[in-house]
């Protein structure tokens, strides 16, 4: 019982005699201790065995006894022994406080140093853990540190000191300052590590996760990444129709893949064996349309030193692809519809040729109303509205999101030469974003992180200014997005549009005081389409 007993006290404190340590060289014993100690933090192993090492060096060298660090539950909400050094493990379990109980729940509280002189004229001390009968005889002083962390209370740790002892006071304040710093630092590096070590796992199960999905589905066959209800309704629809020779319009907003969708179309198409021709309306000027299109014969016009064949003959057999149709000039929408009815194209200058051409059209905006607005032809309109596949915009599919990241910081890595990945947080700020340019964006916005990352792992700090200049330049999308069918292309009347236009009409002459000209200059129209919508609306300038 008696070798029990010893086992379960410091040894500094068993052998304490009233003239202990009085004649000891203390600058040695704290120099020895100095050294020790940061053999200690130099190293990261566990952060309870190094602070039972703290704690051990503490008792046998300065004899500052029984320490113990208690840490505050945030569910609980109690206080608790962690780590101690000359306590057994059943007055460790009775070592738990609430914050308001004790010098040690009041230490918690204040964030306070105390210094208690004599434990035994302390109302407020609780022997909690350890028995009076269980001390030496004779005074005891009690230190109480608390361990502050990012400007937070989060624990305390406390220490005997036995009055026998003939170090100077000020100087077992100063050690117990600086142990209880190294404490915070410790335990502050094991949070890092766990919050490291949590963030990486979140990562890889998120691009695990993704592959897998990814993987399950045939989506990739046409490189469409996402998993989404919607993106595998719109894919379900193109090879529905991909067998048939009909024309198929596309309407998302920009950068929602419509080049890629038109893609899948031609490859599930049986013309997958001819050529796919790609036609930016948008990106042509006006005056060389009609040759980009149709092709032109040798000196039909200044400049035309050869013969060209146009986009029609290119894809003669095979597919072609009008990007940003709203964009086509009047004069070639009539040409257009043309080709569409009768299956024959004429280069300037040249004969009529029949062409075997499947058309896919694509817009980003509200071609009814182009029409409304005298923009657009509503014959051609009606041809090219004979399959309408809508495409879903990032933010209707924020569950595709971490795959797409996942393919592009795949790419990225590639094209850069990188080893980049992204932490969970990193990833959840990504997938929080509304996305206003869709796929587009994000892809530039991966890119940007992959290639300006200065670690391997892109955390939330860094995706957080990026996202906040994406605000500055997107914070609407450049174009009016396409409307959903049911809302305002196919579920509003005619009557309803017509009498829209109406009113818009009769506003403007009232606004320009009857004169037709500068009433169709206000409206985009030409004299002639609002004198054709006077007539036809029955309306009068009067």
């Amino acid at each position: 019982m008696k070798r029990a007993f010893h086992q379960q006290v410091s040894s500094a404190r068993a052998a304490l005699t009233p003239d202990v340590h009085v004649n000891v060289d203390w600058a040695q014993h704290e120099l020895f201790f100095r050294r020790e100690m940061a053999k200690i933090y130099s190293r990261y192993t566990d952060t309870d065995q190094n602070l039972r090492e703290v704690f051990h060096l503490l008792s046998e060298i300065l004899g500052l006894n029984r320490g113990r660090l208690f840490i505050y539950d945030d569910n609980s909400g109690l206080l608790s022994i962690r780590c101690a050094y000359g306590l057994t493990e059943k007055e460790k379990a009775r070592g738990i406080l609430r914050p308001d109980e004790g010098v040690t729940g009041k230490v918690f509280v204040s964030g306070q140093m105390t210094i208690v002189q004599d434990i035994d004229s302390e109302p407020t001390y609780l022997w909690r853990s350890v028995a009076r009968s269980a001390m030496p005889s004779g005074t005891t002083s009690m230190f109480f540190f608390p361990i502050v962390l990012d400007g937070k209370t989060r624990g305390v740790f406390c220490a005997n000191r036995f009055r026998g002892i003939s170090r100077n006071l000020t100087a077992d304040i100063g050690i117990m300052h600086e142990v209880v710093g190294h404490i915070g630092q410790m335990l502050r590096v094991e949070e890092l590590i766990a919050e490291r070590v949590q963030t990486h796992t979140v990562a890889l199960e998120h691009e695990n996760r993704a592959l897998r999905q990814a993987l399950k589905h045939d989506t990739l066959k046409y490189g469409i990444y996402g998993d989404s209800g919607k993106v595998r309704t719109a894919i379900r629809q193109i090879e529905q129709v991909a067998a048939s020779d009909v024309t198929v319009l596309l309407v998302g907003e920009s950068g929602t893949g419509k080049e890629l969708f038109a893609n899948a179309l031609h490859i599930a198409s049986r013309r997958a064996e001819g050529k796919y021709i790609k036609m930016n309306c948008a990106a042509v000027p006006e005056s060389l349309f009609e040759s980009e299109l149709f092709g032109h014969e040798k000196g039909a016009f200044t400049g035309a030193m050869t013969a060209k064949a146009g986009q029609f003959e290119q894809a003669d057999n095979g597919t072609l692809f009008l990007d940003e149709i709203s964009e086509l000039p009047l004069n070639l929408q009539a040409k257009l519809l043309r080709v569409l009815q009768e299956k024959t194209i004429q280069r300037i200058g040249g004969r009529e040729r029949a062409v075997n051409v499947r058309i896919i059209a694509a817009t980003n905006q509200d071609l009814r109303q182009r029409v409304v607005e005298g923009r657009f032809r509503l014959d051609l309109f009606y041809r090219l509205y004979v399959v309408p596949i809508f495409l879903p915009s990032l933010r209707d599919r924020p569950e595709d999101i971490p795959i797409l990241i996942q393919h592009f910081i795949e790419e990225a890595n590639v094209a850069f030469q990188r080893r980049v990945h992204c932490s969970g947080d990193a990833l959840a700020a990504l997938i929080r974003y509304s996305w206003p340019g869709n796929v587009r964006q994000l892809q530039n916005v991966v890119n940007r992180l992959v290639l300006l990352s200065e670690s391997p792992l892109v955390d939330a700090a860094e995706v957080a200014p990026i996202l906040a200049n994406e605000e500055g330049t997107t914070s609407a999308p450049a174009e009016n997005p396409a409307p959903e069918p049911e809302k305002k292309w196919m579920g509003v009347p005619a009557a309803r549009i017509e009498a829209d236009d109406a009113q818009a009409i009769l506003q403007a002459l009232r606004q320009s005081d009857g004169n037709k000209s500068r009433a169709a200059q206000k409206l985009g129209l030409t004299l002639s389409q609002l004198v054709y919508r006077l007539r036809k609306f029955g309306l009068t300038s009067g």
